[in-house]
């Protein structure tokens, strides 16, 4: 594990890691009542990664921005993920929806580490998250290695002012209502299940939140583990550790390949639908 960050003793370390083809902008937000990492927002590069050291208990999130610029008064903004500072660090801002977020908890309940990649939000980016020398029954990768955006339906679709799609909204925050938020008289597991929406993401993405209530088949726990966090992870981003942990990877002739030819590698802020996502398209034909 890491040593120390300004006297406070280091529970992990977030590597990082940006293998779109695209500059991504990472931003972090740390928990209520939880001091901010050394940075809370910052650039990085087509290839580039950067190490973040975390202290005991904290808790937070990370997503990527994308498309994002500074205009003539150098106010910055994205196009998707942004955090509404008006500079590279989110300073305290949260993703604008739609963002996939990989969410943490540190030394949590039985000094268990507690993380999870959340669609509720909607998406923008792949994302996976890889633990590295931890232990724990449920101590596994996780994450959303697709491009959603090919297959995002038009009422939820984000377009960039090109006319690509940039980013897939949820239901709830396409519609409001109360049975796609699991609010109101929905606010229970009993009550909210999953939406058609819904399932087109977890269809996509197995381990990956939903909804709201998706908690059986998405939170995962390690303990004393360091974090690998990937956006647009290559087919061949650490073999041994992607091969049977994430649904839809197989190795043939010793390369790294997802079922209906997807490389990750090249992901684009728009793609074609690979033939893995053939259940999720035949659920957007049946809505259409």
């Amino acid at each position: 594990m890491s040593g120390f960050v300004t006297g406070v003793y280091s529970a992990a370390t977030f590597t990082i890691v940006n293998k779109c083809e695209f500059t991504v902008w990472p931003g972090i937000l740390s928990n209520a009542g939880i001091a901010p990492l050394s940075t809370t927002g910052f650039s990085l590069q087509k290839g580039e990664a950067r190490t973040i050291d975390a202290p005991s208990a904290w808790g937070g999130r990370l997503w990527g921005r994308t498309l994002c610029s500074e205009d003539s008064t150098g106010k910055f903004s994205c196009i998707t993920g942004d955090c509404g500072s008006g500079k590279m660090e989110c300073v305290g801002g949260g993703a604008t929806p739609p963002a996939t977020l990989a969410e943490f908890t540190l030394d949590g309940s039985g000094g268990m580490d507690f993380y999870d990649v959340s669609l509720v939000d909607g998406y923008n980016v792949p994302m996976l998250v890889i633990p590295q020398g931890g232990s724990g029954a449920n101590c596994t990768s996780t994450g959303c290695v697709v491009d959603l955006n090919g297959v995002c339906p038009s009422e939820l679709r984000v377009t960039s002012s090109d006319g690509d799609n940039v980013a897939c909204k949820s239901a709830c925050e396409a519609f409001g209502q109360e049975k796609y938020c699991c609010s109101g008289a929905y606010a229970t597991p009993d009550t909210c299940t999953p939406s058609s929406y819904s399932q087109i993401f977890k269809s996509a993405c197995p381990r990956a939140y939903s909804y709201a209530y998706d908690d059986k088949t998405s939170t995962f726990t390690c303990a004393g583990v360091d974090y690998i966090i990937t956006f647009c992870p290559a087919p061949n981003t650490s073999q041994k550790k992607l091969n049977g942990q994430i649904p839809g990877y197989e190795e043939s002739d010793g390369t790294m390949v997802y079922e209906g030819a997807l490389d990750a590698s090249s992901a684009r802020l728009t793609c074609t639908p690979p033939l893995a996502l053939a259940g999720a398209v035949a659920i957007l034909a049946a809505m259409w």
